[in-house]
């Protein structure tokens, strides 16, 4: 059996990869440099639940596109606060601060997508308010 290009192409599911609840919510990053390789950006998934926010930062490097699949968010925007229903998305130009609050009574799921990449990962983001204390689950 010969190996084809397509063949080394990898499928991720969200199930692969750790939640990642430094900044709030369940962030999940799917498809990523780590995960397949990516060289221009990285998707992932965020869900937030009733009451559960992602701390403000913004991307000094990398736009931000925001869909949201299910459920609510409130969005503050450099202090502007507006929803996101779903169904909505939103592009977040690169340096606008942003937070993300479910203030509604369901669960809120959101794919996002980041690009272009920062020249390293610890440079992709920058906090400005003090991140959650991590919750045991």
């Amino acid at each position: 059996m010969t190996i084809t290009e397509t063949d080394l192409i990898k499928t991720v599911s969200i199930d692969d990869v750790p939640a990642n609840r430094r900044r709030g919510g369940d962030i999940r990053t799917i498809l990523s440099p780590a995960t397949v390789g990516a060289t221009s950006g990285f998707l992932g998934t965020l869900r937030l639940e009733p009451g559960e926010v992602v701390t403000e930062h913004w991307h000094p490097y990398s736009e931000e596109f925001l869909f949201c699949v299910q459920g609510a968010i409130t969005l503050r925007l450099n202090g502007v606060q507006r929803p996101l229903r779903a169904n909505e998305g939103v592009l977040i130009p690169i340096g606008v601060r942003h937070r993300l609050i479910n203030e509604g009574p369901q669960s809120a799921f959101l794919v996002f997508q980041l690009a272009p990449l920062a020249p390293a990962p610890h440079l992709g983001h920058v906090d400005t308010e003090p991140l959650p204390q991590e919750v045991p689950r």
